[in-house]
């Protein structure tokens, strides 16, 4: 949940500023960019929503289009983390809370965390007592801490789109016990659809319409109880999506095994390279797999759009990636909604490569929705 805000000259600089403390990997400077800001008048929502959070938006579109690596990625990453962590403590951003719990967690298997923790801040800067429970929290241990702490809401974060199903298990066992969910992040799509779908009470495009959200009071619909996840998305009822993500390492062996056939150059890949080709392969399964959870082919042809574009900078050509999904449509051949989802990332990656190629701007929504991985 990031602000989008547009800069002033000011923030600006303290941007550039910012930035260059942090590709020098120089800590202590980056620390003096915003504490000196602070000091100097800017409060301290805006220093971490329109400073910090474009500087590592930054960071992550630099590593898609290949002028970061990935330990610099990592690194730069981990300086806005302690940064924000220490802004936290600062004596002159301290607020004393005085209204409601909000506990805000990001769904099991997210560990883009950053989201969730600028939130957690901005909530905690206006008054809230935030219970910040951090990357990756499991369904169950979300629950039990409820039930041991209680909340008024829950802010769940996800970045990442194949943790829908994720999302959809914490949000319906958040109701089940009487809490209503606000969710946020690239994963529930720029205009919140997803979070709609899967039957979040609330939705919020960043940090500050979140927290002005919570100040308004959300209006919750008297919850369920015994309500089923097939009863949001009744197609789930043909069991595709179930068997297409418990095939995944059957399919990606079997793509990985007819791969040299279908595209030569395969045979020159080094063991790092064969293993590279081993994750994006996964990655794809993956995206096939949550878009037919939420029925949307753009989750899926979106992806390949991207991953494209993250090649050709890598200058891997971007169609090596038709031969994966001709093994995989072969695969599927019997499930008739992975197959037109197949046939429509086919359709879309052909007319790509016919324009002349994706295009690998810097796109930080497409970069936050449709990130690989954390150690791509």
């Amino acid at each position: 949940m990031t602000s989008h805000v547009s800069a002033t000259p000011l923030v600006r600089g303290l941007q550039d500023r910012l930035w260059t403390a942090v590709i020098a990997r120089d800590e202590h400077a980056a620390a003096e960019v915003v504490f000196t800001a602070i000091e100097n008048g800017i409060d301290a929502e805006t220093a971490l929503l329109d400073v910090i959070a474009p500087v590592q938006a930054r960071v992550g579109a630099e590593w898609a289009a290949n002028r970061l690596g990935v330990a610099q990625e990592h690194a730069a990453s981990a300086i806005a983390e302690r940064v924000i962590a220490a802004l936290a403590h600062h004596p002159a951003v301290r607020t004393a809370p005085r209204l409601g719990r909000i506990a805000v967690a990001c769904v099991d298997q997210e560990w883009h965390v950053l989201p969730a923790r600028l939130l957690a801040e901005v909530l905690t800067l206006r008054g809230w007592q935030v219970d910040f429970l951090g990357a990756q929290v499991p369904t169950p241990h979300l629950i039990s801490h409820l039930h041991t702490y209680g909340a008024d809401m829950v802010a769940l974060s996800s970045s990442i789109p194949t943790r829908l199903p994720a999302a959809h298990a914490a949000i319906t066992a958040c109701q089940a016990v009487g809490v209503p969910v606000l969710a946020g992040g690239a994963a529930f799509a720029s205009d919140g659809r997803y979070a709609r779908l899967l039957g979040a009470d609330a939705w919020a495009p960043d940090a500050r319409s979140a927290a002005r959200l919570l100040e308004d009071g959300i209006e919750t619909p008297v919850l369920t109880a015994g309500r089923q996840q097939i009863d949001d998305l009744p197609h789930l009822g043909d069991q595709e999506y179930t068997l297409v993500v418990r095939s995944r390492p059957q399919l990606v062996r079997e793509v990985l095994a007819q791969l040299e056939n279908r595209f030569p150059e395969a045979a020159a890949y080094t063991e790092q390279q064969r293993e590279h080709t081993a994750q994006d392969i996964a990655h794809i399964v993956d995206y096939l797999g949550v878009a037919l959870y939420m029925d949307d082919a753009e989750l899926f042809t979106g992806f390949l759009t991207w991953t494209a574009g993250v090649l050709e900078a890598r200058r891997v050509p971007g169609r090596s990636l038709r031969p994966v999904l001709d093994v995989l449509k072969a695969e599927l051949k019997d499930f008739p909604r992975s197959t037109l989802l197949l046939d429509r990332g086919r359709s879309v990656l052909d007319a790509l490569l016919v324009s002349g190629g994706p295009d690998t701007g810097d796109s930080d929504d497409r970069l936050s929705q449709f990130a690989l991985h954390p150690d791509s």
